[in-house]
């Protein structure tokens, strides 16, 4: 055994690293075949590094170790973390990631490092991470709704941002893409959200990496024009007019949109004594029916949506501003909603009206317990 090591590991570098880990005082954690430097370093000074901070470095010689890269890395800029991949043999597997502060910093590494020859025959190459945070979970129950899916989650994973549900031809079930704050943190849930799902709501999901790219930062500036070229709305001739009179409070149905946490066994909210729906939906329909459903069977009409293309987020997300006009109501619903860009406009506008009318149902009902 210690031949074939001799074989594969130079003495000389090994020994360099050890006396530069000894004299510098660094500190370097082996976990799950990484060697890792800070995340943070005790003598960061700053917040958190957020999106795009992180730059992939490759073509690195076997035998080169932190001692080189790491004050190579920082010559540019304060690390914040440096993960160096290696083998059993105590090789390193020609590959590591470096973070930064921010992403100014994280480009400038990348302009000034990338083609540097770190010896003679080696030029190392550095581009940015994609720092996956997408996970996509599939199989989920029927009547999933978005609200609660992303309440659930954040009881059960850390750095749960926003999600987005879909359904229909080949897909089987629910699925939800599932943006998390960190690469570190969707990787801890991909470990373990099966696993929980399974133990605490007896389901079996599917949780993998989502595979779609996300566009670059000049093909969403072009998004808006090739995709969403202008505001879509229905007709306003489908709203009858407005009764006169005080504001009518729209009476809670009794499904509620809880179907997630009604298909796990969760808890669900009873409805307040004086709901008067009559007849209610399936559990599966969407919001934007039993938003619809609702105002109908309280006899004042349907809903007016008036929905628009506002930015493109770093997070591969659209986000449309809404205003949704519900009668009887004295003051309409606004809000930003995220969806993910669609192959029309018109799927896309109907995504938003979905989460438009999940927000707006969230909030009449928030309000009515309140009351």
């Amino acid at each position: 055994m210690e031949s074939k090591q001799s074989q594969v590991l130079n003495a000389e570098r090994v020994q360099a690293l050890e006396t530069w880990l000894r004299t510098t005082g660094t500190k370097l954690t082996q976990v799950n075949g990484q060697r890792k430097y800070g995340g943070p370093p005790e003598v960061w000074d700053g917040p958190a590094p957020g999106a795009r901070c992180e730059v992939f470095i490759s073509q690195i010689p076997r035998d080169t170790y932190e001692d080189v890269l790491i004050p190579l890395f920082s010559s540019v800029g304060p690390l914040w973390e440096f993960r160096l991949m290696m083998n059993f043999s105590g090789q390193n597997r020609g590959f590591a990631y470096g973070k930064y502060g921010s992403p100014a910093v994280a480009t400038e590494a990348i302009n000034l490092l990338h083609g540097y020859v770190v010896e003679p025959g080696f030029r190392l190459s550095v581009r940015r991470s994609t720092e996956k945070r997408h996970l996509c979970m599939g199989n989920l129950p029927a009547a999933t709704q978005q609200e609660e899916l992303l309440q659930v989650l954040r009881v059960l994973a850390e750095g749960v941002e926003r999600l987005s549900l879909k359904a229909g031809p080949g897909i089987e079930g629910v699925s939800a893409i599932v943006v998390f704050s960190s690469h570190h943190t969707a990787s801890m849930a991909k470990k373990g959200l099966v696993e929980a799902f399974k133990k605490k709501f007896a389901i079996n999901i599917s949780v993998k990496w989502q595979s779609a790219a996300k566009p670059s930062p000049d093909e969403q500036h072009k998004l808006p024009k090739s995709l969403v070229p202008s505001p879509v709305k229905p007709p306003r001739h489908i709203l009858p007019a407005q009764p006169s009179g005080p504001p009518t409070r729209l009476a809670r149905p009794q499904s509620t949109p809880l179907g997630f946490c009604r298909a796990v066994g969760g808890p669900t909210a009873p409805p307040p004594p004086n709901a008067t729906f009559q007849g209610p939906p399936a559990p599966a329909l969407s919001p934007a029916t039993l938003l619809r459903t609702l105002c109908e069977a309280n006899g004042v009409g349907q809903p007016l949506y008036e929905i628009y293309y506002s930015h493109a987020g770093p997070d591969g997300f659209l986000y449309f501003t809404y205003e949704v006009c519900v009668p009887g109501t004295s003051t309409p619903f606004r809000g930003l909603v995220p969806i993910l860009p669609g192959p029309t406009a018109s799927s896309m506008w109907e995504e938003a009206q979905r989460a438009a009318a999940q927000q707006v149902l969230h909030r009449m009902y928030s309000n009515e317990l309140a009351h």
